[in-house]
This record gives structure tokens, C-alpha cells and sequence, in this order.
């Protein structure tokens, strides 16, 4: 059995890293928090430490798994590197492309897997929407919305709110619909984006506005903090029809409740999608269609997969480097008001 160390015991790895690793048949043998009594209690079974080199001398394990503060991520990472471990990182991969690219080099020469955890590729919608794309559904695709809309309070204390280097949305959610857009629609040819702080007191932005240009149509990614009223997550537009979904994918909120991946009725989500198809100029009646289920529980399925078995990555490095890339390229663009090029 695999022998997994969590480093980083917060929101992240308290309620998503930690039973999804479980699910997957893995073993959860260490821990690196400062949260020793809470993790004794939920976790009886699992080593804890109070440092990443502690850990590493006093423990034998294959996988690491780095779920800390954004700018952390480099550092933690050359170090498990060295220790012979796999690694799966938590998004965004690391705060800038110079430092994404060092690690992925260290990966190669260490002979080890590295791979960004984007669970987010497993939503139901995104499964729902690969699914129509593979058989055609949309036709020649004209626009598509990729949106991520909340209601939150500035929170100083909580670090993606300050001035610490990675914070604000872009890296954050942002990583997530950047990454959904590469794994639906590939590679973009430009970028131009809006990225700005806009509640009262912010100090980092939680507001963008982001256009990916493709040959002949555009994926808009938006997130805003101050939305009572969601926006679509999702909305494909094509000559054939159109996907729309309201509502998140239901399987954080179900990790919140102290549900178990993978056991009855996971990921499934009571709010349909709809479909509108169209041939030609005729517009056909909409269709509610399912959404999933969202499945979570395969990031980590594949990630054992690879280690033992030589399977492709949950998550392919050269994906993780485009999405840096482009998250890079966002922060350019908003600070100069100008569409980019995308590397070739």
C-alpha cells in the first residue's frame, strides 16, 4: 500500500486531501501539521510532525502531498523531491511559472511524479460538458463562461485575503477555471484580462474577468466575491446547442458534512443542466439533462495508478505548466490593459 504524507493540515487538507486519500485505498501514514490533538483525534492512526524534515527522517513514504500556503509550495516541494517521494501539489502549483518550472525540472532529474491536484476536472459539469464535446453535441463551438461566483466578507486573518505572496482570486479559483478550460478546449492562442480588488477593505484582487482566444471562439472566465446570484458555472455555446448549468458541483459540500467519496449517492447533483439544440436558425425546447456525477475520488485512483503502474498522471505536467503560463500572463495583461499571445 502506498504510504502518503499530508503536509498541511488546514481547510484543504482537513476536509478534502485527507478522506479522498483515505477512499482511495492509500494509507495515510503522516501528517506535517501543527495541529497534533485535532489530528490524534480525527486520525488516531496517522504520525504526526511538526516540519516537513522531521517527517522525512523519521518516516518512510512514497507520495507527498502539499496542501499549504501558496508560496510555500517551491520549497516544500525541492525538499520531498530530494527525499525520493512523488508529489502532488495543491493548486495553484506554485505562484509564478519560473518557480512551476524548477520544480518540474527537479521531477525529471529525481526521477519522480509531479502532478497538480485540479480535483475540479472531476465536477459533474466538467464531465458532462467532455462527454458532449467528445460526440459533437455543440457542433462548431461560438462562446463558452467558465464562472466561479461567491459571497464573501474580507477576512484579513484568512492568508488568500492579505498581502502574502500567491494570495488573491486569480491564483485561486482562478487556477481551477484556467485548468478546466485547457482540459475542455486545449491550449489558447491569447489572453486578456480584468483582475482587480473590488470589495471594500480587499487588499488582493477577488474580482476577474478573463477572455481566452481560440481560432474562432472565446472561453470568458469571471469570478466575483459579491454575487447573491450566481452566475452559470458553466455555458457552451455551439451551432448545434447550447449546455447550461446553474449551482456548484455538489461534492465539497458533501466532503463538509463528513460524507465518504465514493459511497452511495457521491457527487450526484439534484439541479440539472439543460440543453437547447438548434439546427440552423431553428431553436429546438430546452431538455434538463444530468450533470455528472462528480467524481473526485479518481484524481487519486489515477495518481496510485502511475506510481505503481506507470499509468498516465492524474494531471499532465505540460498542462500544469500552461495553466502557470497563462495565470502568469493574466497578471500581465490586467496590469498592462492589453491582450497577450500565448506562447507557441
Amino acid at each position: 500500500m502506498l504510504r502518503v504524507l499530508l503536509v498541511g493540515y488546514g481547510y484543504g487538507g482537513r476536509i478534502i486531501h485527507a478522506p479522498l486519500i483515505k477512499a482511495a485505498g492509500l494509507d495515510l501514514a503522516g501528517m506535517v501539521s501543527s495541529r497534533r490533538d485535532e489530528i490524534a483525534t480525527a486520525w488516531p492512526d496517522t504520525a504526526v510532525f511538526s516540519d516537513l524534515a522531521t517527517a522525512l527522517n523519521h518516516g518512510e513514504f512514497d507520495l507527498a502531498v502539499i496542501c499549504t500556503p501558496n508560496d510555500t509550495h517551491a520549497g516544500l516541494a525541492a525538499h520531498a523531491l530530494d527525499a525520493g517521494l512523488h508529489l502532488v501539489i495543491d493548486k495553484p502549483f506554485a505562484v509564478d511559472t519560473a518557480e512551476a518550472g524548477a520544480i518540474a525540472d527537479h521531477a525529471a532529474q529525481t526521477g519522480r511524479i509531479v502532478t497538480a491536484f485540479q480535483n475540479r476536472r472531476w465536477d459533474g459539469h466538467i464531465l458532462t460538458a467532455r462527454k458532449l464535446l467528445a460526440e459533437g453535441a455543440f457542433g462548431r463551438i461560438s462562446d463558452a463562461t467558465l464562472s466561479y461566483d461567491r459571497v464573501r466578507v474580507v477576512n484579513p486573518a484568512r492568508w488568500g485575503d492579505n498581502e502574502r505572496r500567491g494570495s488573491g482570486i486569480w491564483l485561486n479559483l482562478g487556477s481551477h477555471l484556467v485548468d478546466q478550460a485547457v482540459h475542455l478546449f486545449g491550449k489558447p492562442s491569447t489572453l486578456m484580462a480584468d483582475i482587480f480588488p473590488q470589495r471594500v477593505g480587499a487588499v488582493v484582487d477577488d474580482c476577474f474577468h478573463v477572455i481566452l482566444g481560440y481560432q474562432d471562439f472565446r472561453v470568458t472566465l469571471r469570478a466575483c466575491m459579491t454575487t447573491p446570484a450566481p452566475s452559470p458555472v458553466i455555458a457552451i455555446h455551439g451551432a448545434k446547442g447550447s449546455f447550461v448549468k446553474f449551482g456548484e458541483d455538489t461534492q465539497e459540500a458533501m466532503l463538509k458534512t463528513g460524507r465518504v467519496p465514493g459511497g452511495e449517492g457521491w457527487g450526484i447533483d439534484p439541479v440539472p443542466a439543460r440543453f437547447t439544440p438548434a439546427e440552423g436558425e431553428t431553436v429546438g425546447d430546452a431538455r434538463d439533462i444530468e450533470s455528472g456525477p462528480g467524481d473526485y475520488g479518481a484524481f487519486y485512483t489515477a495518481m496510485a495508478a502511475a506510481i505503481r503502474d506507470g499509468a498516465p498522471p492524474p494531471v499532465a505536467i505540460a498542462d500544469t505548466l500552461l495553466v502557470q503560463h497563462l495565470l502568469d500572463l493574466g497578471m500581465q495583461s490586467a496590469r498592462d490593459g492589453r491582450r497577450l499571445e500565448v506562447y507557441p
